[in-house]
């Protein structure tokens, strides 16, 4: 069903009454009022059938990233200035935040929240453009597409699709890409590999792409994990298609295919672990980056990192990078300094720092280490000539550390316990909880990082190389194991995505206000 903006005050009444009253498992708690499923009829149904069918666009130009700087109280849409967090790990995917006015210290409760909703499964995190917040999320057999305003989450429009994916390993069902949100379209990746693209206006599907039957993709052992990225006019997705579709360039206008490449025989595999495995996608989004004067698509598989030119799909070059564990993944992004590119990755890979040649066609090794961090899901924040991240498979003894960029070495690292306590092997729990964060997720602003550890402990850390300290730390009730989505920083807003998987699996998503004051 195509979901529509209600302007008549009346309808949205009675819808708001209705859907207070019929929530599935979504609903809030202290009177937060959810939307649940509307019950859609023949009618409906027949018209969503026909959203698979691409539908003609007119060319026009998309643009990621803000409309224009706002200023508080100039906007109708919002009433605070500061920056947008459009697609995955914010404005320029590399989770740093130039937001200023933030809190240096926390009170003892926590900065107030202003909102909070029960929502449906996955680790999707949310996207916000304006005062447009988008959320992906699973509600039953349906993928949840849902817009809503960022300041008060007054709901504005909805779409769904049906799915039937089931973790191999028994993790969420949800999807785990984040939204692509331009000024007036939204992207989005599908745990069962649906690709699709709406009007943000009014959530209206422009059209949909069906990977897993349109491509021939092995099983994945999560399902879809690698966010798209768009290129100009062209949404690039690891799409894991043999036998050379392993990234994929669509028409973001028409949805329309315009290049695909990388099969296995982009690296030389002869001999190492994973020559006869077929799986091409991994769980590293892609990022695209200038080095030597050249824009690169730089996209880590299953195999290891593979340059692209993003406008034809040609390989610069690729770097075998992977583990000998067949059950093992790469996750990080690839972080580019300069003319150098930084990876990461647990199940015993450690860590690599690649020179880029001057013709942009090869890389050398820098250095290699495999101690000094192995990220498993989360990538580094870089900052002034350091890395700062968490290293670790398991969430014991896993730490946060900072790593010097130019020769890997530790410079401090939180002092977990080492004990040798249980392990749970499908999603790394220990069975107690860590001293400080276990595995987590950091973003960047005002000269700290906000933590969130797996176990839902915020924290404020000071981005230091020289020591590690902790200004802050709250624990809201809601924020309970795994939390594993990265937090989300639009106007002084942070936003917390969290699951409390001891309680049947309730997710919740949290607003924050990290001015310290509702109403600044």
């Amino acid at each position: 069903m195509t979901a529509k903006t209600y302007r008549n005050s009346l309808t949205v009444a009675l819808l708001g009454l209705f859907l207070a009253t019929s929530l599935l498992g979504c609903g809030g708690d202290d009177g937060d009022t959810e939307v649940a499923t509307v019950e859609k009829t023949a009618a409906d149904k027949a018209a969503k059938a026909k959203t698979d069918t691409k539908k003609p666009q007119k060319r026009e130009s998309i643009v990621l990233g803000p409309r224009e700087p706002y200023v508080a109280g100039s906007s109708p849409e919002t009433e605070r200035s500061g920056e947008d967090w459009p697609q995955f790990l914010g404005l320029h995917s590399d989770s740093i935040s130039q937001e200023t006015g933030l809190l240096d210290e926390w009170p003892a409760d926590g900065p107030p929240v202003l909102w909070k909703m029960r929502v449906g499964s996955g680790y999707a995190a949310p996207s916000i453009m304006g005062n447009h917040l988008v959320l992906f999320h699973r509600q039953g057999n349906e993928d949840v597409i849902e817009c809503y305003t960022a300041d008060e989450k007054k709901w504005l429009w909805r779409e769904t699709f049906p799915t039937d994916f089931r973790d191999p390993y028994g993790y969420s069902n949800g999807p785990r890409c984040t939204p692509l949100v331009t000024q007036d379209r939204v992207f989005t990746f599908g745990s069962n590999g649906r690709l699709s693209c709406l009007k943000l206006e009014d959530g209206e599907v422009l059209w949909t792409r069906d990977t897993n039957e349109e491509f021939d993709i092995p099983q994945a052992f999560f399902g879809v994990g690698s966010t798209p990225i768009l290129e100009g006019n062209l949404l690039i997705v690891m799409v894991g298609g043999q036998p050379n579709a392993g990234v994929v360039a669509f028409d973001a206008i028409t949805g329309d295919i315009v290049w695909e490449n990388v099969g296995t025989d982009a690296w030389d595999m002869k001999g190492k672990p994973g020559a006869d495995d077929p799986k091409l996608a991994s769980y590293s989004s892609l990022v695209v980056r200038e080095i030597q004067g050249k824009r690169h698509l730089l996209a880590l598989m299953r195999p290891g990192l593979v340059s692209l030119d993003p406008q034809t799909g040609k390989i610069n070059f690729a770097y075998y990078f992977r583990s000998r564990i067949h059950d093992s993944v790469n996750a990080a992004m690839p972080i580019v300094v300069d003319n150098q590119i930084f990876l990461s990755a647990a199940y015993g890979v450690g860590s690599v720092l690649l020179q880029v040649g001057a013709d942009g066609q090869s890389v050398e090794e820098v250095w290699k280490n495999k101690d000094s961090m192995r990220a498993h899901w989360t990538t580094p924040v870089y900052h002034d000539g350091y890395l700062y991240g968490f290293s670790g498979r398991h969430e014991v003894p896993s730490s946060m550390r900072c790593i010097d960029w130019a020769t890997g070495e530790v410079k401090w690292m939180t002092d977990e316990e080492e004990g040798a306590e249980l392990v749970n092997p499908r999603d790394g729990a220990s069975s107690i909880e860590p001293k400080w964060y276990g595995r987590g997720s950091a973003i960047m602003a005002q000269g700290n990082l906000i933590v969130l550890g797996e176990r839902g402990a915020l924290a404020l850390v000071p981005v230091d190389p020289e020591k590690f300290s902790q200004t802050s730390r709250v624990k809201y009730p809601e924020m309970k194991y795994p939390s594993w989505t990265g937090p989300v920083l639009s106007r002084k807003r942070l936003y917390i995505r969290c699951e409390d998987k001891a309680h049947g699996g309730e997710y919740y998503l949290l607003c924050v206000d990290l001015t310290g004051s509702a109403g600044s």
